[in-house]
Parts: C-alpha cells; structure tokens; sequence
C-alpha cells in the first residue's frame, strides 16, 4: 500500500456526480431507494468511465489496485460501502480504484470504533503509519504502536479485512520489488558516485507495491541495505526522505 494523491475530477464529472447523489437521497427520503439498481445505472454512463480512468490515472501507468498494489485496479471501490452508507454513494472522495480480489475481499465490510473508520484510506493518510512489512517472509502486518503499547488497530484491520497477510500473489509481488530496490541501494554503496535525487528517482521507478514508506517512513530503515545506506550516508539519506515526503 502506498499513499495516493487524489486528483481533481472534470467539471462535468464533478456535477454529475452531485446530481446522482441528490436523486439518491431523494429516493431514500421517500424509501423507493433501490442502491444496487442506482449504482448500476449510473456505473454504465460515459461520466463515470471519466472518473474511473481518473482514478487509474491516480495509479500511474500500471493502474495498480488502491489497496494491493499487486493487481490491476479494474473498478470503483466505495470505502464507505454504499449499502451501509447511501449518502457517500456518489461523493468523489469515497470512490477509489481496487482489483476483483480486494473488492471481494471488503465487500460491505467496513469496521469502525465509534465513528472513526478502522480501515485505511490510502487517498487520506500514510499506510505505512499502520502497517509493517517483513522482509524474510513478504508478510503485510499491523504495525506496533508504541504510543498505545500495542498493534495499530487500524493496521490491524486493515491487514484482516484485506487478507494481507495470507495473499502468496501479493507476497510474491512485495518481495520481488523488495529485491529491486535492494539492488539499487547496494549498487550506490558500492559506488556512490550519483545524487541523493538521481537515487530517489531510480527506487521509484522500481517501487511498484509502496515500499518506499517502509523504508523511509514505517521500520524499513532497519533492515539492511537501507539501514547501511542512512548510517553510512546520512546526508544521502536525510535528502532522499525528506524530498520522499514532499512528494508523497
């Protein structure tokens, strides 16, 4: 999982969403709605193929599912499942891009404490401030939270509802990038001879499941090589985190 910047949609996007959204609290105003029926309809429309190639275009070339990173993101995801939540149905910030297993997976699962959702939003918040990766393994799991002395909760939902942690594909696929970005940190400390940007820029064009908040913002930066890289070129790596988190 990565953070994702959300983009803004078209004009005619942004009002026919509005539009959807007033006849669907109308309809449950007056109890004729029928969700699926609504979602449906609209699903088909020209408009709405607009805002799913936003969203893919939110995931670069690859069009990469919000919440894997692993698969393709073929559809729209409501993260406040519009069966539990109708008046979200239509509102840009609750849509986002997932792959079929993800969609499966969330389904109207959406768990909360209180009002505060316990899932991540990946178009909102840094992921790695909840998640942890294992490197021997390619496991996703809830990160410690030493703040609360325990699992971050919403990590921890997270991973459950999503099946983080029990995905050979999606291990696979983490583990393969964690190969990819060690090659490239052990090839600069053998012959750091290029900048601290020209580095940033190689580990992101090879990042393709977020692994660079791991490194630079969640427990990454334990674990070797990223751990010799910030101990042995600490100005290197001062420079690669701080223009990472510019641009996250």
């Amino acid at each position: 999982m990565r953070r994702v910047k959300r983009l803004p949609l078209g004009k005619k996007a942004v009002a026919y969403l509005g539009r959807c959204q007033k006849n669907t609290n109308r309809k449950a105003e007056a109890g004729v709605l029928d969700i699926e029926k609504e979602w449906k309809s609209a699903r088909k429309t020209q408009t709405m193929q607009a805002v799913l190639k936003t969203l893919q275009k939110m995931m670069g070339s690859r069009e990469r599912c919000m919440y894997c990173l692993d698969s393709h993101g073929s559809d729209i995801e409501h993260f406040r499942p519009k069966a539990l939540h109708h008046k979200r149905m239509f509102r840009w910030r609750n849509l986002l891009l997932c792959c079929t297993e993800c969609g499966r997976l969330k389904g109207n699962r959406f768990p909360t404490d209180g009002k505060r959702p316990l899932l991540i939003d990946p178009t909102k918040e840094e992921p790695w401030e909840h998640l942890d990766f294992i490197p021997e393994t390619g496991h996703i799991k809830a990160r410690f939270d030493p703040r609360i002395n325990a699992w971050s909760p919403k990590g921890e939902k997270t991973v459950e509802t999503l099946h983080l942690d029990r995905r050979e594909a999606l291990e696979a696929g983490y583990l393969k990038t964690l190969r990819r970005l060690s090659r490239i940190i052990d090839n600069f400390l053998e012959n750091p001879s290029f900048s601290a940007s020209h580095l940033l820029e190689s580990l992101s064009a090879d990042d393709e499941h977020g692994l660079l908040g791991w490194i630079f913002i969640g427990t990454g930066q334990h674990h070797p090589p990223f751990k010799d890289l910030r101990e042995q070129h600490p100005l290197i790596w001062e420079k690669c985190m701080a223009d990472f988190s510019i641009n996250r």
